[in-house]
């Protein structure tokens, strides 16, 4: 096993510790793009800073621009020479080139497809959804709709209309397969659909209703009896367990529509009940959050309830917004509303009425996600360095201010890019597809923790903890990343005809995106005579200490 000495340990502690972290120069503003909706983003954002009286960071230098761009579109950092190859063009619409090409060339489909499908599954169903032997749900199954959905760049409307109207068996495979019906096969199996209810207003349309459930609610426009007039589009719905033959374990769900009789068993006027705080019984049918009903009717081949609600979302502003607000969050760090899955009345919205108006242009461009993403990541906000200025003091949304995206905010990378990233700069994956898709996913699952919340809340804890650091210095993704067998990523640097000095930049511009600072290189030597003259040993330590350093896992 790698057991670095004490040197070693030093300059781990100093590049870690972000002692000797070094950057490039700032890049030249680049030309806006002739695109409407990124001037009106521009022009929004660049008013509302003039308004706070506050400057700008300047824009950020190529190299660290670049490797943000690869995680947020397409889940990894850069190879050199994808950086390499961006670094050289001198073309002054460099960036505008990169994110077509990441958006439109076909050599990225299947990792944008692949990374945006891992997101969408951890929303839709939680990065735990379908671990656990009692869940109908498939990962699989939500992986493989995903993937294709963002592959042939489905439109949003279009994959929300097909998630909320499923019908189908969750498992690949199997007849009936639709890998939608993953979204609600294990939420309209819970408590009369609650989760399905709150779920669906929360994920797409930014409404959080689950504490209106059992009472209204002194800060939320909807009540009790909003709740409950949503949740009664789903009482059609039901979810059948399909066991493995033989055996009493569940091997997939199916989710059908059935007659819904009503609970007092008149299906003509199918109804629900429910109770007040004060002990009074009230009755609701299905409404819609603007006040639309739909017919009474439980019999399927009269009223299809689900589909009529994603009808009604459709034609909802509150979709075209929230996608909106998803995205903007995503490759901004925070939304225009926090939470960003809360526009209720009751919100602070930072820029309402950019939100309001990038709302209607996706709606407009027919809900193309490419085009969304290209927007934002050409906007003169993603472009912006992450260092605060003697003007930006003040925008800062760690202490609770509103942001006003005058710099880039520093995030840390989530653990789904942090993982292809290793894999990226030497710790190959191993073994066939499936051995491959076990290994990320019981790497990935020991920062899951669940909260044990009505809405089976969860969240991932790669927050730099003892345990994590400890599994980030000695991990087996690690050891292979910095592996020096013949063949390895360090073993071809190493043999490299070059110098030492330019080896260590390569390393610096793998990892960092950028080339290593006069202090870095100073370290590098001692590493090199500690280590007897041995390059390779040298340049093991300083990998070692770039892959465990804040810089590479912060996105800046």
């Amino acid at each position: 096993m790698y057991d670095p000495t004490f040197w070693q340990r030093l300059a781990v502690a100093l590049i870690a510790l972000g002692i000797l972290g070094g950057r490039g120069a700032d890049a030249a503003d680049p030309p806006e793009p002739e695109i409407p909706q990124v001037k009106m983003i521009n022009a929004a954002i660049t008013q509302q800073w003039a308004d706070y009286g506050l400057r700008p960071s300047p824009v950020e230098d190529d190299g660290k621009w670049c490797r943000r761009v690869y995680l947020d579109l397409i889940g990894r950092i850069p190879t050199y020479a994808e950086l390499d190859s961006f670094l050289r063009d001198r073309d002054p619409r460099k960036r505008e080139k990169l994110v077509d090409q990441l958006l439109e060339d076909s050599q990225y489909t299947e990792e944008f497809a692949s990374f945006w499908a891992t997101n969408w599954s951890n929303l839709l169903i939680g990065r735990s959804g379908g671990m656990d032997r009692r869940s109908m749900v498939s990962r699989e199954g939500m992986s493989k709709y995903l993937r294709d959905s963002f592959a042939v760049n489905k439109p949003y409307d279009r994959m929300v209309y097909e998630l909320v109207t499923a019908t189908g068996a969750t498992k690949p495979g199997v007849e009936g397969f639709n890998g939608a019906a993953n979204f609600l096969i294990d939420k309209v199996n819970e408590e009369d659909a609650t989760l399905a209810t709150s779920a669906t207003s929360r994920i797409f349309l930014g409404l959080q209703v689950q504490c209106t459930q059992c009472h209204n609610h002194p800060f939320n426009q909807w009540k009790q009896q909003k709740f409950w007039e949503f949740n009664a589009f789903f009482r059609q719905t039901r979810a059948l367990r399909r066991f493995v033959s033989g055996t009493r374990d569940i091997d997939y769900g199916e989710l059908v529509d059935q007659d819904f009789p009503g609970e007092s068993g008149r299906p003509e006027e199918a109804e629900i009940y429910y109770e007040e705080r004060n002990g009074l019984t009230r009755v609701a049918f299905p409404v819609f959050i603007d006040g639309t009903p739909i017919g009474r009717s439980g019999y399927v081949s009269d009223v299809n309830r689900r589909q009529e609600l994603a009808k009604l979302m459709l034609q909802s502003e509150y979709l075209d917004k929230m996608i909106v607000n998803r995205m903007w969050a995503h490759f901004l760090g925070y939304g225009f509303t926090k939470p960003i899955d809360d526009l209720g009345p009751h919100a602070l919205v930072s820029h309402p009425q950019l939100l309001d108006a990038l709302g209607k242009e996706v709606r407009r461009s027919s809900y193309d996600l490419r085009a969304l993403m290209r927007w934002i990541t050409l906007s003169k906000p993603y472009q912006l360095s992450s260092r605060i200025g003697s003007g930006n003091e003040a925008d800062d949304p760690t202490i609770g201010e509103v942001p006003q995206f005058s710099r880039f905010y520093l995030r840390q990378m989530s653990a789904e890019q942090l993982y292809q990233s290793l894999l990226q700069v030497g710790g190959q994956a191993r073994g066939s597809l499936a051995q491959q898709q076990a290994e990320r996913d019981r790497w990935l699952r020991q920062f899951v923790v669940a909260f044990g919340t009505d809405e089976g809340d969860e969240a991932t804890t790669f927050n730099g903890s003892i345990p994590q650091a400890l599994m980030m210095m000695n991990g087996d993704l690690v050891r292979r990343a910095i592996a020096t067998d013949p063949g390895s990523f360090l073993y071809e640097i190493a043999m490299a005809n070059a110098k030492m000095p330019e080896k260590v930049n390569y390393l610096f511009m793998a990892g960092v995106a950028r080339r290593a600072t006069a202090d870095e290189q100073k370290i590098a030597g001692q590493l090199l005579r500690v280590r007897g003259g041995k390059q390779i040993e040298a340049l093991q330590d300083l990998w070692w200490a770039i892959l465990n350093s804040n810089e590479f896992i912060l996105i800046q």
